[in-house]
Order: structure tokens, then sequence, then C-alpha cells
């Protein structure tokens, strides 16, 4: 899952059990949708990226890097307390509302299409909410 700043989802997938979340980074920055909202051509992708060291890979750096993203990862065997997680704190919180929802919080459904379906689903009502909020 990739959120914005706020929490609010921009893109998910579902994945295996076994796969690392690494190698589903660039799909989701793939998949991120136009933005509106200004004058002009929308944005495509974020200026920044943010993530844990679970993303610290040159190769991926790299990769965001030639998309023009900035990454912000902290880098393995540095020490903590780099301040990320006062930044990453929404994209934690948004897994929590996810897992408000009860489908989603245990897997149960064989088929991904189905999944999927309710993550859409449960993203949607969190967009949906934080819209309320803002009236």
């Amino acid at each position: 899952m990739i959120t914005d700043a706020s929490g609010v989802p921009l893109a998910a997938t579902v994945t295996g059990g076994n796969r690392h979340d690494v190698t589903q980074l660039i799909p989701l920055v793939e998949a991120i949708p136009p933005i509106r909202g200004r004058r002009g051509r929308p944005c495509r992708r974020p200026r920044y990226l943010l993530a844990d060291r679970a993303y610290d890979h040159d190769a991926y750096r790299r990769r965001l890097t030639a998309r023009q993203i900035t990454p912000i990862i902290a880098r393995r065997g540095a020490p903590h307390g780099s301040g990320l997680g006062r930044q990453r704190w929404p994209v934690e919180r948004t897994l929590g509302w996810l897992h408000q929802f009860r489908r989603l919080r245990t897997r149960w459904e064989r088929r991904v299409d189905i999944h999927q379906a309710f993550l859409s689903l449960a993203c949607s009502i969190i967009c949906l909410r934080q819209l309320q909020g803002s009236f």
C-alpha cells in the first residue's frame, strides 16, 4: 500500500505471503493515478517516497531516482532514531484502519480477485471518511 502524507490510500496491491514487499515498490509507484487540482498537466508521481529499512536496496533507489522521485529510506545498519518513524506513521494508521474491516484482518478468501475487491472497497470507504471529515 502507498499513501499520501495524510494517510489516504493512493494504490494497493495484493500479493502472496511469501513475496518480499520491496518487489512491489515500483508497480505501486506506477499504479498511482494522476493527481488533479491545479491548472495544467496533472502530477503522475510523488516528489518524495518515504520507506523503512526493508526497502533499502540500491537498485530500487536508482529506479526511483530515474523516475525523478527522491527516495528517503533509512539505511540498513545505521542507528535507529532517524526520525522517519514520525513521518511514516500515517501509513501505519491507514493499515490500522484497514484492519477494522473484518474481512481484511484475516484473509479467508482463496481467490485473489475477491480479496482485491474487498481491499479496494475498504480503501474507497477510507477515502470517503476522509472527505466527509474535510467538509
